[in-house]
């Protein structure tokens, strides 16, 4: 099946600093292009790290508070140091965590929930940014019409399973919502054909409705009982 990548998801036009842009410098940044968060670039090019409104904010709330209504938060002693810092270089958050333009949205979407992000730079082979990915960009594949989802699914996931013996399958899909009905030659495919399904873009959830195809033998026990029937009954 055919996922979308960052590479094609990604926004390229990125705003960045570098390592000696000056405090005021980056809150300046920040507030006219209306973004949260830059990255930090060596003289390569090289994402080094990124800074955030939150490292900025950091340096706010270690100054004391002259009215007593708050109390001054403890700060670790790096947090403290960054607290105290001048330049992108002292006040970002390193080392940088990149996403590379080849990954899927599986891949970068799980990176920042362990890593509890909200972009991630992309950089190339050599490690020199491409561009920033971020939540709502990973979203969008969600944005993805029901038709192209349904015909993905008939395509790629009946189709390639179809000798399997889920010929006989069909889809629904509703809002991202996919519903399978039919029948199959072995019980054991559907957890198969769920997964299959659930793994394509723009999938919201999968469900269900498919029954073991009856066998060949029970289908002749059937006619013969029928016929049977036909003629005992009364001319």
């Amino acid at each position: 099946m055919e996922h979308r990548t960052i590479g094609e998801l990604m926004t390229r036009k990125v705003v960045s600093v570098k390592l000696d842009t000056p405090f005021k410098e980056i809150a300046q940044t920040l507030a006219d292009h209306a973004v949260s968060a830059v990255p930090v670039l060596d003289s390569l090019g090289r994402p080094a790290g990124v800074v955030s409104e939150a490292d900025l904010l950091r340096k706010a709330a270690d100054r004391s508070d002259l009215s007593g209504r708050t109390p001054l938060p403890h700060l670790e002693a790096w947090e403290k140091a960054r607290a105290e810092g001048r330049t992108a270089g002292e006040l970002m958050s390193a080392p940088a965590v990149c996403a590379h333009p080849d990954w899927t949205v599986v891949e970068a979407a799980r990176l920042m929930e362990v890593q509890r992000l909200k972009r991630l730079p992309v950089v190339d082979e050599a490690d020199v940014l491409l561009g920033i990915v971020s939540r709502s960009d990973l979203l969008r594949v969600f944005l993805r019409k029901d038709q192209a989802i349904r015909e993905e699914i008939t395509r790629e996931v009946v189709g390639r399973t179809a000798r399997l013996g889920a010929a006989g399958v069909t889809a629904a899909v509703n809002r991202g919502q996919v519903a399978l009905h039919g029948t199959v030659a072995d019980p054991l495919l559907i957890p198969v054909l769920v997964r299959m399904c659930a793994s394509v873009d723009g999938v919201v959830s999968v469900s269900e409705d498919l029954k073991p195809a009856p066998a060949a033998g029970d289908r002749t026990v059937g006619i013969s009982e029928e016929r049977g029937e036909k003629s005992r009954a009364p001319s």
